[in-house]
């Protein structure tokens, strides 16, 4: 039976959630079988990491430009033509990912991944919340953020159990799969409504040609930060960080699950914590708080146990559940000519960045070491994270009826 609009269970809402579920199994599963893949292809040890880097940073620049070319369809040609389009690439090229012998045919496929998967989480939440009432809103992102996260865990445990090529099968398999789910989702009835007005749709050049507009946008892009030096450094190469550490033994796939097992919770529980206080910014600033003090944790844990270790990235991803509130002020900062350019640009910016937080790190730690490098890196990501939500408008309860001029 079809739920009535504004239930936080209607198909959109489902969809969205099963859809982010496979998003985030296929964007995840490469940090999680990096090693044994790349040592089947015949690489060392040095080489396995030096083309990890590359490969998860190549897989970046593809989100960051799926991110910009997703967002300008979704406001050009609606919301759902980006979630059967991009779920359609992402589907076929982790397929494609399954057969390859070389480096160079992993880097080409893991780019094309990469583009498709910018487009799914921004585009279910843009129309998810143009779909329902604001009482609603933080709660159902919650809800689609939390169980989407989940993949992340489905991921680890198939590959206990499944070959790296056979992951890429199951990946590629399901998104094609959640096609046919997506037949029956119905277009937001404020994207509809944009055909009676005279504004431009999609437009990415209108982030750049007004300065308010502008600093809108990179704030909300640097709140996002501290999320993917979490997950793309501290987390995905875990393995050097617990040898740095003195703590050897320690696998990148199951720090990997505990962290996303733990953003499951955080993501629930920042969205009924911004519904509580009736504040995104406040949600995200304690969250913010937590995530600190489980960074300070994690420099602190020399010579200690693997167990801490995987305890200690579950409080990292509890506290990295922040993601959805930015990623839901995102599509609330902006019209509705311009939402879904800027929900699915913005947390794809942020994911592109991770190549330079990459650089920074490697400057810092040519500089300063392995581990103070690190923390360095994070301290100013945070830094820079903490002021731009400071000066972001709280858009909780805000009205989306309106477009940008």
């Amino acid at each position: 039976m079809a739920k009535k609009p504004g239930s936080l269970f209607q198909l959109a809402v489902i969809v969205s959630a099963l859809g982010f579920f496979v998003d985030v199994y296929d964007l995840l599963l490469f940090g999680i079988i990096r090693k044994p893949s790349l040592a089947a292809l015949g690489l060392s040890p040095a080489e396995v990491l030096q083309k990890g880097e590359l490969i998860i940073s190549v897989q970046m620049i593809g989100l960051f430009l799926g991110g910009i070319v997703w967002g300008i369809l979704g406001d050009k040609k609606g919301r759902l033509s980006v979630l059967f389009g991009s779920i359609l690439l992402y589907s076929i090229a982790n397929i494609l990912n399954g057969t390859v012998h070389s480096v160079g045919s992993y880097i080409v496929f893991r780019f094309l991944a990469g583009v498709g998967l910018a487009g799914e989480l921004g585009a279910g939440i843009t129309l998810v919340s143009e779909l329902l009432p604001p009482s609603k809103r933080g709660i159902s992102a919650a809800f689609i953020a939390s169980f989407g996260i989940l993949g992340a865990v489905t991921a680890f445990l198939l590959s206990r159990i499944v070959d790296w090529r056979g992951c890429f099968y199951i990946g590629g398999g399901l998104g094609l799969v959640l096609l046919a789910l997506r037949v029956s989702v119905h277009e937001s009835s404020l994207y509809r409504g944009l055909s009676d007005k005279h504004v431009s749709r999609g437009n990415f050049l209108m982030f750049f040609n007004n300065r308010e507009r502008f600093v809108r946008y990179m704030r909300c892009i640097l709140i996002g930060l501290p999320a993917w030096y979490i997950i793309g450094v501290l987390v995905t190469f875990s393995d050097k960080f617990g040898t740095e550490l003195g703590i050897p033994g320690i696998d990148p796939g199951r720090a990997i699950m505990y962290l996303y097992l733990a953003i499951a919770f955080g993501d629930m529980s920042v969205g009924l914590l911004s519904q509580w206080l009736r504040s995104r910014k406040k949600a995200l600033l304690i969250f913010y708080g937590v995530t600190a003090v489980f960074i300070l944790l994690f420099f602190l844990q020399r010579g200690g146990s693997a167990t801490c270790f995987y305890w200690i990235c579950a409080g990292l991803g509890y506290g990295t559940g922040f993601t959805v509130v930015y990623i839901t002020m995102s599509a609330e900062q902006f019209g509705t000519n311009l939402r879904a350019s800027a929900a699915i640009s913005i947390p794809n910016m942020v994911r592109g960045a991770l190549p330079l937080i990459l650089l920074l790190f490697k400057f810092a730690r040519g500089y300063l070491g392995y581990l103070t490098g690190a923390w360095v890196t994070g301290l100013f990501l945070m830094v820079i994270g903490v002021v731009a939500a400071i000066y972001t408008k709280d858009s909780f309860g805000r009205d989306l009826d309106f477009v940008e001029t």
